[in-house]
């Protein structure tokens, strides 16, 4: 008697294109805690801020919108750099790679050296009040992030000018990119609230 083989449904299945890389996973995810950190840290300046007879406090000078604004410019237009630079290294651009990396590391640290020239401008510390802790914890926190990221782009720089990209092989490019690019939408938030709000009575 002959048995007639019935196809396994999952045997006939079409095979399904290749998912998204470990790195990429393991970046979302850093993504997705750090944007957690910075709405609860948004969320906690508003809520003193509802709390407060006067916001800033007394004597505390509001925050510099003209520069501010130049150099947010500066930060959110690095992305444009970075985006070239991804998109050419899977043309297999190399050389359009390595200008679009050193072009958005410049603006990047144009950024950081002015927020830390806010900080030395500042004529109250972090302790001396609720306004100061919060100014501090969140723009330091976002400075922090834009440094992690200029550290990032040396090391992608140097296996950039290494040869270590191609076509088929740009992971590190495509993982580093969305943390620049989280830096850059976190300061969408951070600056209207820290920086312009103050001058909205």
């Amino acid at each position: 008697m002959s048995t007639v083989a019935v196809p396994v449904a999952e045997a006939t299945a079409p095979a399904r294109g290749a998912g998204r890389p470990t790195p990429w996973w393991g970046m979302a995810c850093l993504i997705m805690t750090q944007a957690t950190t910075f709405a609860g840290l948004i969320g906690s300046y508003f809520f003193l801020r509802a709390a407060s007879k006067q916001w800033p406090p007394p004597g505390v000078e509001l925050p510099k919108v003209t520069l501010s604004l130049v150099f947010s410019l500066v930060l959110w237009g690095s992305s444009i750099p970075k985006i070239v630079a991804e998109r050419s290294i899977k043309r297999g651009r190399q050389r359009a790679l390595r200008t679009g990396l050193i072009l958005a590391w410049l603006m990047g640290a144009a950024f950081l050296l002015y927020t830390l020239y806010d900080f030395r401008e500042l004529h109250f510390g972090w302790r001396d009040h609720a306004y100061g802790s919060i100014y501090y914890t969140t723009v330091g926190l976002h400075a922090f992030h834009v440094f992690v990221g200029l550290v990032m782009s040396i090391v992608v720089q140097i296996k950039a000018w290494l040869g270590k990209f191609s076509e088929e092989r740009h992971v590190t490019v495509q993982v580093y990119a969305m943390y620049w690019h989280f830096v850059d939408a976190v300061w969408v938030f951070v600056f209207p609230a820290f920086i312009l709000s103050p001058h909205i009575r």
